[in-house]
């Protein structure tokens, strides 16, 4: 199950033109459980700290994002992008519906981080997670502490059916308070969670809408993202968003009812929590019900007053900054 199209990344360049010394700047096809996934490794110098990025969903691949928004990160780290079985650049239709499970995720994750320490010479990586990535980076790091040296979450899933719940009644609450008759009208007939992934689409359609993020503006923010990196093409937005739907519709019925409060209680790795004040998605209400309740060497919470569920890309400037302020002193080798 070869993949069709790795893609090219650039190079990292001297003042002169040169390759950089040190840097790494490359798109590999990895096995990984028997599926060949794309991975793609950046950084400026291969002595900074190893992060694997976690996209959302399951089934999202956010790397357009993350390389339109958040590039700086590879002057602090050497930054993994992956996208994860059936997602984005690793969609197959050949890969068995049955394989999408969150163990056979974790199973993937795990020969990755391997690759990637072999890859750059090292023994531990930092698991960053959002969204779905949060729950799947959570459990990971539960179970491979000794391969982790840090856990960073943001838009952290806790018990993922509560969240659902919360977001579902946020996005009702606020169709009733503008007499929004169609959003009323759709959400309530979907009913509160438990949703079906139909049902799911459905409510967040509705209240990204109420949130004023289909507007012109932030639809060219999204369409400026396919077109402004090297490894995006305008070209791969309708197969992906195939691929996360069939993603979703493998999976949803199992992660959505994940709850890391009682999966994962304790961590033995430093956890950072990047969060968005504005997130419906994951309200924060959500997230901070599982971080009160964890236990870590160490927790810390940063929060981003003017963002939604992703504020790597709401305050980018702020969140890159704090990833090297807050994150890298604590895993710097």
């Amino acid at each position: 199950m070869a993949l069709k199209l790795l893609g090219r990344t650039p190079p990292f360049r001297g003042p002169t033109g040169e390759p950089l010394p040190g840097s790494i700047a490359e798109i590999r096809s990895l096995p990984l459980g028997g599926v060949d996934q794309w991975v793609m490794i950046r950084g400026e110098s291969i002595e900074n700290p190893p992060l694997i990025f976690l996209h959302g969903g399951p089934g999202f691949s956010e790397t357009g994002f993350l390389r339109c928004f958040n590039a700086e990160l590879e002057k602090s780290f050497t930054v993994v992008y992956w996208d994860q079985r059936g997602a984005g650049k690793s969609r197959n239709p050949d890969i068995p519906r049955s394989s999408l499970t969150v163990e056979q995720l974790l199973a993937d994750l795990d020969e990755l981080v391997d690759a990637v320490c072999r890859r750059l010479g090292g023994t531990k990586v930092v698991i960053f997670g959002h969204s779905w990535g949060t729950a799947l980076g959570v459990l990971y790091a539960a179970r491979f502490p000794q391969k982790v040296a840090a856990y960073v979450g943001s838009g952290q899933i806790g018990d993922w059916h509560a969240g659902e719940v919360l977001s579902y009644e946020y996005a009702l609450q606020t169709a009733e308070r503008r007499h929004h008759r169609r959003a009323l009208k759709a959400l309530q007939r979907i009913g509160p969670p438990p949703h079906g992934a139909d049902a799911l689409f459905t409510e967040r359609t509705w209240l990204q809408i109420l949130d004023g993020q289909l507007r012109p503006r932030e639809l060219w923010k999204m369409l400026r993202v396919a077109l402004g990196t090297p490894e995006s093409s305008l070209f791969e937005v309708r197969p992906t968003l195939r691929a996360f739907r069939a993603v979703i519709d493998a999976m949803w019925p199992e992660v959505s009812k994940l709850n890391l409060l009682e999966l994962a209680p304790a961590l033995s790795v430093p956890a950072f929590f990047l969060l968005g004040r504005r997130d419906h998605f994951v309200p924060p209400e959500a997230s901070m019900a599982y971080v009160n309740a964890l236990t870590a060497p160490s927790k810390q919470v940063v929060w981003f007053e003017e963002s939604g569920h992703e504020p790597f890309m709401d305050e980018p400037a702020r969140f890159n900054q704090a990833m090297k302020d807050v994150v890298r002193p604590v895993v710097a080798r």
